[in-house]
């Protein structure tokens, strides 16, 4: 039984944490300023090895000033998520964008994270995560999250605020944005302010105190070996393994372990991050924040902190080994033709029964879509069937224009519309009314024949969604 969360907060909000303090300052102490060096090197997704499997990678190999692929990664933007913590919940100060000043390719296989200070001093950046939110070994399996990584090259009172981080949030956290630190988060590889070190954290449990005395969670840290973590590409690995009894989490960096965490460590917290449906991957470089500041003891981004300095992501990897077959996702099939819908199937979003302030338009991917989706509104769909066996989450195709402030939630209602939701995602701009974007969200188990609702709620009264189709994962 999991326990309920008393006063959540905001993913990462442990970056204000006194134990990393105590990590970092035997490194501040010894950390000099570093000549810049420009890293440019790529390398291919590594082969797995002798019984892993590849279940997911990007390899970033697009034209230069391309984003990454939309197939593979959601770009967030603004200063929080619809309805989440301000700020994204840490302190960070710059806003994140779409602009691909800030993220894109660079032709050369590797993508591109840069940090930019205008002339009235406003920073912005860039954060990504992946579409995907699956990730977790197979039963009696192991999982490793893996990617190749230079730090922003910028060491000094030149890196203040600085704070780039690959890292992974359970699934339920999407569209929920308060059940923080309970559906887990692990922390791959973070950095503040230059210097020469990579942590690593798991976040769990209730805040504050619990089990991952959070707001700090578990964390170590360690030098980058070789070369520095700012001057040189590294490999950054996290592995959880469920082989064992009690079960594992390990952190590396270049294949040298440097941080472990045992279940018997987490306790009965344990299933409530391990539970669900997975995990999703982020990339990002934050400027300023509780982390930074708590390191440098100052207000982070200074006068001195310079801009421009980007993160190079060569590539990321997901692998599993044993336990079976790894996690695949199935392209969405035509529905059968009949009275029946195949809950498994691509459902039109405009093959509705029924509807309820819902328009018809032409849509820019084939065929039809609807729009003009706003509080209140809903389709229904009759008799689609989930069978035996419960959907572990529900995919839909969505796009919106809608302007800045404005957002809603995307949800499932079964046999009324004013039943409770069995599953939502959040949804705002994705750059236009017909600039298309695939989004999950979670589900409660559900099998059987039902009516289906989409049902669309926002805190605005303007329209901020439109639906080409949607379907049910399991």
């Amino acid at each position: 039984m999991n326990p309920v969360l008393a006063a959540p907060a905001a993913p990462s909000a442990v970056r204000r944490s006194r134990r990393r303090l105590s990590l970092a300052a035997a490194v501040v102490a010894t950390t000099t300023v570093l000549a810049a060096v420009s890293m440019t090197a790529h390398a291919a997704v590594p082969p797995p090895p002798s019984g892993w499997s590849l279940v997911w990678s990007d390899d970033f190999t697009g034209a230069a000033g391309t984003l990454p692929s939309s197939a593979n990664w959601i770009i967030d933007t603004g200063t929080s998520y619809p309805g989440g913590p301000a700020n994204w919940g840490t302190g960070e100060i710059q806003t994140y964008t779409s602009n691909t000043a800030n993220l894109s390719q660079d032709g050369a296989g590797n993508l591109r994270i840069t940090p930019l200070r205008d002339g009235a001093g406003r920073w912005t950046s860039a954060r990504i995560e992946t579409v995907r939110t699956d990730f977790k070994p197979p039963a009696g399996g192991v999982l490793a999250l893996e990617g190749r990584i230079q730090m922003p090259n910028v060491t000094g009172a030149e890196a203040a605020g600085y704070w780039p981080a690959f890292w992974a949030l359970g699934s339920p956290y999407r569209g929920n944005y308060q059940n923080w630190p309970g559906v887990g988060e692990f922390d791959i590889m973070e950095n503040v302010n230059g210097i020469n070190s990579v942590w690593g954290v798991l976040h769990c449990g209730v805040a504050p105190g619990g089990p991952c005395d959070e707001f700090n969670g578990i964390g170590s840290s360690r030098a980058c070996p070789g070369g520095t973590c700012q001057s040189a590409f590294h490999t950054y690995r996290f592995e959880w393994d469920a082989s064992v009894s009690p079960q594992q989490l390990r952190w590396y960096v270049d294949g040298q372990l440097f941080h472990s965490v045992s279940q018997s460590q987490v306790g009965t917290y344990w299933g409530q991050m391990t539970s669900h449906g997975g995990y999703f991957l982020l990339l990002n470089v934050a400027m300023g924040g509780g982390f930074p500041n708590g390191v440098a003891g100052t207000t982070t981004p200074t006068s001195a902190t310079v801009s421009g300095r980007p993160m190079l992501v060569d590539y990321v990897a997901v692998y599993t080994r044993g336990g079976g077959n790894p996690p695949t996702t199935t392209p969405p099939t035509t529905p059968p033709p009949g009275g029946v819908v195949d809950a498994y199937s691509t459902i039109q979003a405009e093959a509705f029964n029924a509807q309820n302030g819902v328009q018809v338009e032409t849509c820019s991917e084939g065929g039809q879509d609807i729009g003009w989706l706003s509080n209140g509104d809903w389709a229904r769909y009759d008799n689609v069937d989930f069978g035996a066996t419960p959907p572990k989450d529900f995919l839909a195709r969505v796009a919106s224009g809608a302007p800045a402030g404005v957002s809603g939630l995307v949800e499932v209602r079964l046999d009324s519309a004013t039943s409770a939701p069995i599953g939502s995602f959040a949804v705002a701009n994705t750059g236009g009314w017909q600039t298309w974007r695939s989004v999950p969200g979670n589900v409660s188990a559900v099998t059987g024949r039902h009516t289906v609702y989409l049902t669309f709620s926002s805190g605005q009264p303007a329209d901020f969604v439109n639906v080409n189709w949607f379907t049910f994962r399991r």
